[in-house]
């Protein structure tokens, strides 16, 4: 096994790999063809024959099918790997519905996962999100009351408010944030991510590359069956202005010898020895490149452009979070 750099969750919180694998594109998403399951399979012992033992999923990632996946992915490996699991969204033929995240209904999800997972206890459980429908100490409180039930270690959150973060962490120490953060997503700059170092909160960064605009293999117009349609940053001269900013990330990427996703990647690694970028993959072909993204340093004078390009309100457009 490699010696891959290492974050803490948490300020007594256990050591995880610096990179996390994200697991979601290995099951059927928002109507997706299922990927190959034995080259999913492949991709997850790969990655923790390489160090990175973060799995991150979600029980409803495929309606249970990712949380199956990696139960028979680490059947034999249970040691090696530590699991994220979210919860609360409720799909009906992947279609968002809303939340459910009343204690009794996160009861009940634990055990449907822990099943799937074939596993007894989940190291990292959290909320996919907060919606004010049920108190935040109603539902930290509960998954509190399920660590002391043995079947959860460590407690997380996911697209939370500066505000309720302070909240959750007052009712049970908080130990990692999973949130939308990239060159091109900074808004969390503003308040969250202050807040989250202030509390010694691990940050775990999904969508590095901001739904593929930062991989610098986007051309405009796209394809009218493409789903990044849905997304206003990918609509017109939105689209055509952001990917002139992506070119001063392909040319510095290019002059580093690297890819421009290995630049996204690095640059959320250089954001803080609290944050961990989350890199959804479902082939092993993706595991070599993304792992040298955390071998990349930048000048200060790369760095200083980087965030000049792309600084704050740079990107026009929505968000995943206006999914």
């Amino acid at each position: 096994m490699e010696n891959i750099t290492k974050i803490q969750l948490g300020q007594n919180g256990p050591l995880v790999s610096k990179l996390g694998l994200g697991c979601m594109r290995m099951s059927s998403v928002w109507g997706s063809p299922t990927p190959n399951e034995t080259e999913s399979i492949a991709t997850i012992h790969e990655a923790l024959d390489n160090g990175i033992n973060f799995l991150n999923t979600g029980d409803f990632y495929g309606a249970g099918h990712n949380e199956m996946l990696i139960g028979k992915a680490i059947k034999d490996r249970r040691d090696d790997a530590f699991i994220s699991v979210k919860f609360g969204a409720i799909f009906h033929n992947g279609q968002w519905l809303g939340l459910d995240l009343r204690p009794i209904a996160i009861k009940n999800f634990i055990n449907y996962s822990l099943t799937r997972l074939g596993i007894e206890t989940i190291d990292l459980y959290q909320p996919s999100r907060m919606d004010g429908s049920v108190p935040v100490e109603d539902i930290i409180g509960t998954v509190a009351d399920l660590i002391q039930e043995g079947k959860v270690r460590h407690i997380g959150v996911s697209e939370i408010t500066a505000d309720q973060l302070r909240q959750a962490n007052s009712i049970h120490p908080i130990s990692a944030l999973e949130i939308g953060y990239s060159l091109a997503d900074r808004q969390i700059e503003n308040d969250l991510l202050p807040v989250a170092k202030e509390l010694g909160i691990a940050v775990v960064a999904f969508a590095n590359t901001a739904e593929g605009l930062l991989t610098g293999e986007m051309k405009a117009p796209l394809a009218a069956n493409d789903y990044h349609n849905h997304f206003s940053r990918f609509q017109g001269e939105n689209l055509i202005h952001n990917l002139e900013k992506v070119e001063v990330l392909k040319q510095l990427a290019h002059n580093k010898g690297c890819t421009p996703t290995q630049v996204a990647i690095a640059w959320v690694k250089e954001q803080g020895d609290h944050i961990m970028p989350l890199v959804s993959m479902s082939r092993r072909s993706r595991l070599p490149e993304n792992m040298k993204a955390l071998d990349i340093v930048f000048t200060p004078e790369e760095m200083n452009t980087l965030n000049t390009t792309f600084a704050i309100g740079a990107i026009r457009g929505g968000t995943y979070l206006q999914r």
